[in-house]
């Protein structure tokens, strides 16, 4: 991919794993002519509503059901699951007439909000385990020491849970990120373009430039091996935690 975005002679290269020369034409064409910094732009804006709403949303919601019990509990869960096994394409004419009816279509907020449903079930079921494994003792020594309950989910419970949300945020992240078939059928305002669809606007209907396609791959690449770099440490004390606590 990064050899044939470099590649001046991309599209005619063929088998030849070599590139004939070195050029930033395809990267300078991608950002200038075809707008994509636009489209990276709005991809950060979406995968960070993501991330917050999702971390801040699951968090609160697995906090309740491992530690309260109520009616419905097991039902609750049991959704959780459920809504994991649906087929994705199966809920874009749903959601399609919902977002149209709550005139939320070809906005960057209501494609946040999808993301965020989307990202929800994983992440309340992977922070429930982390939740449920921290002893309510200490819950319970940090209200004797005068805590309220604000102070302690602050103070405590989120320091112990927090390679969990790291965890979650890499999923909820990559959903947002990598996404296609929601952004393209839901925005048509070119401005609000994610870095996925951006994408597609460099295939042709008789060919495709490789050069561009290869540089806008790379552009999409390079924050999610940056925000796995930055995540490396948490993200795998968070997976094996979840894995033996869960």
């Amino acid at each position: 991919m990064v050899t044939s975005a470099l590649d001046p002679g991309a599209n005619t290269r063929g088998a030849d794993p070599l590139p004939s020369g070195v050029t930033w034409d395809h990267f300078r064409f991608v950002l200038d002519e075809g707008g994509f910094g636009r489209f990276l732009l709005n991809s950060a804006l979406v995968g960070a509503g993501t991330i917050l709403l999702a971390g801040l949303l699951a968090l609160l919601a697995a906090v309740a059901v491992a530690r309260h019990t109520f009616r419905l509990r097991t039902a609750v869960l049991v959704m959780v699951l459920i809504v994991q096994m649906v087929p994705l394409e199966a809920l874009v004419i749903p959601l399609f007439v919902q977002m149209r009816n709550l005139q939320m279509l070809n906005s960057l907020l209501g494609l946040t909000v999808v993301y965020l449903a989307f990202s929800l079930p994983f992440a309340i079921w992977m922070l429930r385990g982390f939740v449920a494994a921290v002893p309510q003792e200490v819950e319970e020594a940090a209200y004797l020491d005068g805590c309220t309950w604000p102070r302690m989910f602050r103070s405590v419970l989120l320091p112990l849970v927090a390679p969990g949300l790291v965890a979650t945020s890499v999923f909820s992240f990559i959903v947002a990120w990598n996404e296609f078939v929601f952004a393209f059928t839901f925005l048509q305002d070119d401005a609000k373009f994610t870095a996925a669809v951006g994408l597609h606007r460099f295939f042709g209907q008789h060919g495709n430039d490789w050069g561009p396609v290869m540089a806008g791959s790379t552009l999409i690449t390079l924050p999610v091996l940056v925000f796995f770099v930055l995540a490396q440490r948490r993200l795998s004390g968070g997976l094996a935690a979840g894995a033996v606590k869960g």
